[in-house]
C-alpha cells in the first residue's frame, strides 16, 4: 500500500503549517462573535495540534517524509529554552513550592501500576495477552512516559522486547500520549473550574505570572535590527554550545556506560539517559537560558525574548501534531487493539491518580497537566503545556522533564518487575 503523501517537500510543508498557526491565531484574537465563542471552549494551542494531525491523517503531509520534528526539536527547542528561561524568576519558581514535585512523583506513580493494572484488566477479557512479549513492550512504554526515548530503548535492551513489537510500541505510545496531552490542552481552557474542583490556592502561580508579566512590561520597548540580531545571535550561539557539549557530554558518558556494563550491566542500563545527547542538549539549553537571567541580558525579554520562545515552541506543537496519524490506528485496528487498549487504560490510571492527588494536596491543575506532561511528554511537551498557561511558567515544565529524563529508567523497571509478575 502507498503511504507516500501528497506534499513530501519540506518547505511546502513549513509553509502550510506556519499558515495554520497563523490563521489560528488569527481566528482566535478575532472579535467575530463566533469565534470567541469557540475559542472559549477550545484552547488555540490543541488546534495548532490537531489541525496538523489531520492532514496528516489525510495522508497531506507526513511526519515519515518529514524532517520538520527533528530540525524544530534540535534547533528550535533548544533556542526557546534559552529565550524562556532568560527571564525566569529562579527564587520564584523554587517558591512555588513541594505541590510541584508531589504531582511529578504522583505521575510517575500513576505509570509504575497503571502498567500491570492495564495488563491485568485486558487479561479478564484477552488471557492470551499474558505471554511472554506483552509484559517486555509495554516496559518500553513506561520507559517513554517517565523518561524519555533513551529510557524506552534502554527497556527493549534490558528486557529484550522484540523489533516487531518495540515499532508497534511506539505506536501506542505515540497515540495515547499525544491524545492524553490534547486532553490536557483542552482542559486549560477550564482552569479555573478545575482549581474550584480542586480547591487549590493558585496564588503562587498567578503571583508569579504576575510578577513575570510586570518585569516584561516594565522592560518592554519597540525592538530594533540590532536587539533582534543581539537576541537571536546570542541564543542561536548557546545552542550550537548546547549540542557542541551534548556531543562530547553524550559519547563520553555513553562510553563510561558501555564499560560500567561489562561489570554490571544491570547499572549501565538504569543510567542510560545521561548518555544520551538529546538530554544533555536540553540540560544545557536549559542551563544557559538560567545563567542568562542572572545577567545584563535578562533585559532581552524587554525585546520580546519569551514571545520569539514562544513561537518556537508553537511550531514544535505543530510538528508533533505531524506525527498522529489517526487513520492509520483504524486501518490496524484488529492488530493493535488490545495494546492500544492496554495504553489508554494506563493512561486513565495515571490520569485518576494525578486526580486523587491533587484534590488531597489541593493541588492547582497547572501542577496536573505539567506533572503529567514531565513524566510522557519530556522536554518536548512540558514546556509547551505549561506556556498554554503562561509563556512566563514554561522554565517549570523544563525543570521537571529533566527530572523525568533523571528516574526513567528506574521507574519502567518498578513498572515492569510487577507486569511480569503477571504472567509468571
Amino acid at each position: 500500500m502507498d503511504t507516500t503523501p501528497f506534499i513530501t517537500q519540506d518547505t511546502i510543508v513549513f509553509g502550510i503549517l506556519m499558515l495554520t498557526l497563523g490563521f489560528v491565531f488569527y481566528t482566535s484574537s478575532s472579535e467575530n462573535i463566533g469565534w470567541k465563542k469557540f475559542y472559549k471552549y477550545v484552547p488555540a494551542l490543541l488546534l495548532c495540534y490537531f489541525i496538523p494531525a489531520g492532514l496528516n491523517s489525510m495522508g497531506i503531509i507526513s511526519s515519515h517524509e518529514s524532517s520538520l520534528y527533528f530540525i524544530a526539536s534540535r534547533y528550535l527547542l533548544p533556542a526557546s529554552l534559552v529565550l524562556l528561561c532568560l527571564s525566569i524568576d529562579l527564587k520564584g519558581v523554587i517558591g512555588l513550592g513541594s505541590k510541584a514535585i508531589t504531582m511529578f512523583f504522583a505521575a510517575t506513580f500513576g505509570i509504575i501500576i497503571g502498567g500491570p493494572i492495564a495488563l491485568w484488566l485486558i487479561s479478564l477479557v484477552a488471557p492470551g495477552v499474558l505471554d511472554d512479549q506483552i509484559w517486555r513492550g509495554l516496559s518500553t512504554v513506561a520507559g517513554s512516559w517517565i523518561g524519555g526515548g533513551a529510557n524506552q530503548t534502554a527497556m527493549k535492551e534490558i528486557y529484550g522486547a522484540s523489533d516487531q513489537l518495540f515499532s508497534a510500541m511506539i505506536v501506542v505510545d505515540v497515540f495515547v500520549a499525544n491524545l492524553f496531552m490534547s486532553v490536557l490542552l483542552f482542559g486549560t481552557g477550564y482552569n479555573k473550574r478545575l482549581n474550584k474542583f480542586f480547591k487549590a490556592d493558585d496564588s503562587a502561580i498567578e503571583g508569579l505570572k504576575t510578577k513575570m508579566e510586570d518585569y516584561q512590561n516594565k522592560i518592554a520597548k519597540v525592538p530594533n535590527f540590532y536587539d533582534l540580531i543581539k537576541m537571536l545571535g546570542i541564543t542561536f550561539f548557546l545552542v550550537g554550545a548546547a549540542h557542541f557539549l551534548a556531543d562530547i557530554f553524550g559519547p563520553l558518558i555513553s562510553e563510561m556506560l558501555d564499560n560500567l556494563a561489562k561489570t554490571s550491566p544491570y547499572l549501565a542500563n538504569l543510567l542510560v539517559s545521561f548518555g544520551s545527547g538529546f538530554f544533555w542538549l536540553v540540560v544545557f539549553a536549559t542551563i544557559f537560558g538560567i545563567i542568562l537571567s542572572f545577567t545584563k541580558y535578562r533585559d532581552l525579554e524587554g525585546v520580546g525574548a519569551s514571545k520569539m520562545g514562544s513561537v518556537f515552541l508553537y511550531i514544535l506543537v505543530a510538528t508533533i501534531g505531524m506525527k498522529m496519524d489517526i487513520m492509520e490506528l483504524v486501518a490496524n485496528w484488529g492488530a493493535f487493539k488490545f495494546l492500544i487498549s492496554i495504553g489508554l487504560i494506563l493512561m486513565l490510571i495515571h490520569a485518576i491518580i494525578l486526580f486523587i492527588v491533587a484534590k488531597l494536596i489541593k493541588a492547582p491543575f497547572f501542577y496536573v497537566a505539567v506533572g503529567s506532561q514531565a513524566n510522557v511528554g519530556g522536554a518536548a511537551s512540558a514546556p509547551i503545556v505549561a506556556s498554554a498557561f503562561s509563556p512566563s511558567l514554561a522554565a517549570v515544565g523544563v525543570l521537571l522533564a529533566v527530572l523525568g529524563y533523571a528516574v526513567g529508567t528506574f521507574g519502567a523497571i518498578a513498572c515492569t518487575i510487577m507486569t511480569k509478575a503477571l504472567t509468571m
